[in-house]
C-alpha cells in the first residue's frame, strides 16, 4: 500500500496507508526510501489476524477510520528525504574502537567489528574489477538506493573479505538487483535468509571449503562472502533491524556453500550453474532465499532405491505453509533445495541414476493428501485461494493437482520436476543431508556470471 500512496503524493492526491501496530516502524523506514518521509498511515491496533470479527471491527471504526478521514483531508506530502554521505565521503577519522563504535551507532554494523573501510583498502579491491568505481549495478529496494562498484568494495572491506574476493562479490549485487529475485522482500516476516552457491574454477583458486563442516562459519572465504551480503542488505538496499526488517525470528547471514565439481564430473552430473543456464567451467553465483532448513543424518542404503524414500520424507516433512507459493499468486515458485553430500551423490549415480532422475523421483513421492494441502492453504496461511479442484477446472493449475475427486489423493509439492534444486557438497564420506525449504517468489532463484579483471592469475 506504501508504493501506491507514494504514487498517489507524487501526483498530489492524498492518501492513507492502513498499517498494523507491528509495522508502524516499517512503514516509517519504508516512507523514506520511497521518498515520503511522513507518508500518511492510519492505525490498524493490535494484528488483524489476532482478533475476532467484532473486535477488529470496532478498532476500525473507533481508531482507524478517523486517522484515514484526517489523512484524506490534509495536503499531500512534500517527498523530502534525509540526507547521507555521498559515495565517497570519508566520514569518520579515529582509531578501530571509535570507528566500530561510531558503525553502531549509525547502524552501519551487523553488531560485530567491521574491518574500517579506508580508502586505501577501498582501492585494494578496486584493482580486482575493471568496472569503474561509480558505476550502478541496479536500484535496490526499499531504499531505492544505487549499488555501485564502490559500495560493494566498501562492505568487501568491512565483512572482512579479501581483494580478490571482489568479483564475486560484484556478481552477488548483479544478481541481488534482478527484479526476479526479489530483494524487496528481504524483510519479511518468515524471516528467510539467503543461500549462495558458488560453481566454477574460482572455488578452488581462491580456497573455498566445500568438504567438511560446509556452511560452518571458519573458513574465510566462505565466511566473509557470507557475511557481505547481509552487511550490503543492511547498508545499500536498507534493511535495518525493527525497521524495513521485520522477520519474526529470523536467521543469521549464511556462509557460501560452493559445490564440490570433483566429484560431479566423475558421476556425470552437472553442476547447479549449469541448470541455472551456464557453462559447466563457467565462475557464477547462485543466490535464493530459504525460511529453514534441517539435517538429514546417516541416510542408510547402498541403492538409490534405498536412499531416495529418505530424502523424499525429509523434503516432505520440512515444508508446510511455504505451499502458498506452489499455488495462487505465486504459482510455481516454490523451489526446495537438498543439499547430497558426494557419498550419496555417489551411490545414487552408481544406481544408474542421473541428476533429472533423482529430480523426478522427488516430483513422483513427495506429495501429501490434497486435503491436507488444502487445509494447509486456508487455515495455516488464511489464503482465499485453496481449491484445488476449482483452480483447475479454472485452468490455472495443472492436472497432476486433479487426477481424481479423492481428497485422500496425493498431490506434489511443486509444480514441476525441474522445481527441486539439488546441490552436491559437504564431508566426502558422511552419508548425510539437508534440506532448504524455500519462500518462492520472496527469494526466487536467480544466478550471475562472475567477471574476471585483466591480469587474473590465481
Amino acid at each position: 500500500m506504501l508504493r501506491a500512496s507514494a504514487v498517489c503524493e507524487e501526483a498530489g492526491v492524498p492518501s492513507s496507508s492502513l498499517v498494523s501496530q507491528g509495522f508502524l516502524q516499517l512503514a516509517a523506514a519504508s516512507s523514506i526510501g520511497l521518498g515520503f518521509p511522513s507518508m500518511p498511515v492510519a492505525l490498524v491496533p493490535g494484528h488483524p489476524g489476532a482478533q475476532s470479527p467484532a473486535m477488529l471491527r470496532r478498532n476500525i471504526l473507533e481508531v482507524t477510520t478517523a486517522e484515514v478521514i484526517k489523512n484524506l483531508m490534509q495536503a499531500s506530502g512534500t517527498g523530502q528525504t534525509a540526507s547521507e554521505p555521498q559515495a565517497q565521503d570519508i566520514v569518520f577519522a579515529g582509531g578501530f574502537d571509535a570507528v566500530n563504535q561510531l558503525f553502531l551507532e549509525k547502524e552501519w554494523s551487523d553488531g560485530l567489528p567491521i574491518v574500517p573501510p579506508t580508502r586505501a583498502k577501498v582501492e585494494a579491491f578496486l584493482r580486482y574489477t575493471d568496472r569503474k568505481p561509480d558505476e550502478v549495478l541496479g536500484v535496490l529496494l526499499p531504499d531505492n538506493r544505487a549499488a555501485t562498484i564502490w559500495s560493494i568494495a566498501v562492505n568487501g572491506v568491512m565483512a572482512g573479505c579479501r581483494p580478490e574476493y571482489m568479483p564475486i562479490l560484484v556478481a552477488l549485487v548483479q544478481a541481488m538487483a534482478d527484479p526476479a529475485y526479489g530483494v524487496e522482500h528481504s524483510g519479511n516476516t518468515p524471516g528467510g535468509e539467503t543461500l549462495i552457491i558458488l560453481n566454477g574454477p574460482i572455488v578452488q583458486q581462491l580456497g573455498f571449503n566445500y568438504r567438511e563442516n560446509v556452511l560452518r562459519d571458519g573458513f574465510q572465504p566462505n565466511t566473509s562472502v557470507g557475511r557481505f551480503w547481509r552487511l550490503y542488505l543492511r547498508n545499500v538496499a536498507g534493511f535495518l533491524l525493527h525497521k524495513n526488517d521485520k522477520a519474526t525470528f529470523g536467521n543469521t547471514w549464511r556462509v557460501v556453500a560452493a559445490e564440490n565439481e570433483e566429484v560431479l564430473r566423475t558421476i556425470g552430473w552437472s553442476p547447479t550453474s549449469v541448470e541455472m543456464g551456464f557453462q559447466a567451467s563457467d565462475n557464477t553465483v547462485t543466490i535464493a532465499r530459504y525460511t529453514g532448513g534441517n539435517l538429514i543424518a546417516s541416510v542408510s542404503g547402498s541403492t538409490p532405491e534405498e536412499i531416495m524414500p529418505i530424502i523424499a520424507d525429509a523434503v516432505i516433512r520440512q515444508h508446510s505453509w511455504q505451499i502458498t507459493f506452489t499455488v495462487g499468486g505465486a504459482y510455481g515458485t516454490l523451489r526446495p533445495l537438498i543439499l547430497l553430500s558426494p557419498i550419496l551423490a555417489e551411490a545414487i549415480a552408481q544406481g544408474g541414476w542421473s541428476k533429472q532422475a533423482v529430480k523426478q523421483y522427488l516430483f513422483e513421492h513427495v506429495r501429501i493428501p490434497a486435503s491436507k494441502f488444502e487445509y494447509m492453504l486456508r487455515v495455516w496461511a488464511e489464503k482465499p485461494i485453496w481449491n484445488l479442484t476449482e483452480e483447475y477446472e479454472a485452468g490455472r493449475i495443472p492436472k497432476v493437482f486433479c487426477e481424481s475427486d479423492d481428497p485422500d489423493r496425493l498431490v506434489p509439492l511443486v509444480t514441476s520436476v525441474d522445481d527441486f534444486m539439488i546441490a552436491v557438497t559437504g564431508d566426502p564420506l558422511r552419508t548425510n543431508a539437508y534440506v532448504f525449504a524455500h519462500n518462492g517468489r520472496l527469494g526466487y532463484p536467480v544466478a550471475a556470471s562472475i567477471e574476471l579483471p585483466s591480469g587474473w592469475n590465481f
